[in-house]
């Protein structure tokens, strides 16, 4: 069964605290968190005074995913807000060893996020790092895009490269999840899954938690 991370890009702002609690009560495992800088990707978003303030009020871990430009030069700031964990992308940094480095330093799990359109090798080097590789099955910024078939293949390919290193990093995907579409994940090798407009769009969000786990039993 694949573990749930609703994120809160699609929750009712005005409602946050409501809207994560439900998650919570709903089964969800954690909590994604998008953090976007109008720069890396074309929208803003949440930053470390979200996570501050979401951290009393719920018990789930914090998945911190930063959408932005360096954000070695955040890391110690998220940590310190609350995160439990803190991704990064690849392609928003030169020193992507040693971002991911300042990250398992201040004490929190690592992850390398990898666009559609970047090859698994821009990451191999760093895998021994990482706690979470997550794949994004749309291109990043915005919620509520269609699902890119075409991201399982590589989602099976990491898999791979995960049983023969011996390597024990989860597989999260994010982008267009759906009771669907996260079967095909889960079969290819996914272990966790972001889910924003399934579920909060939904008049029953709670439902939904539920089916996609039942989709993946």
């Amino acid at each position: 069964m694949i573990k749930v991370a609703p994120s809160i890009l699609s929750a009712d702002f005005a409602n946050l605290q409501r809207d994560v609690q439900m998650a919570e009560q709903a089964g969800a495992d954690m909590l994604h968190i998008d953090v976007m800088d109008g720069q890396f990707v074309p929208n803003l978003s949440f930053g470390m005074s979200t996570v501050a303030d979401l951290r009393p009020v719920t018990s789930l871990p914090l998945d911190c995913h930063l959408m932005i430009v360096e954000p070695e030069r955040f890391v110690e700031r998220f940590a310190k807000a609350g995160a439990d964990l803190i991704g990064i992308h690849v392609e928003s940094t030169q020193h992507v060893y040693h971002a991911l480095q300042l990250i398992k330093e201040a004490g929190v799990k690592a992850e390398i996020v990898i666009n559609p359109g970047t090859p698994l090798s821009m990451i191999t080097e760093v895998l021994p790092l990482v706690d979470q590789v997550l794949v994004m099955t749309v291109n990043p910024g915005f919620g509520g895009q269609h699902f890119l078939p075409a991201m399982v293949d590589k989602i099976s390919r990491l898999a791979e490269i995960k049983r023969e290193k011996g390597y024990h990093f989860d597989i999260e995907v994010d982008g267009g999840i759906n009771a669907k579409t996260v079967k095909a994940c889960y079969d290819a090798g996914a272990t966790v899954a972001v889910a924003g407009s399934y579920v909060y769009d939904s008049p029953e969000p709670a439902a939904r938690i539920q089916d996609l786990k039942v989709a993946t039993n």
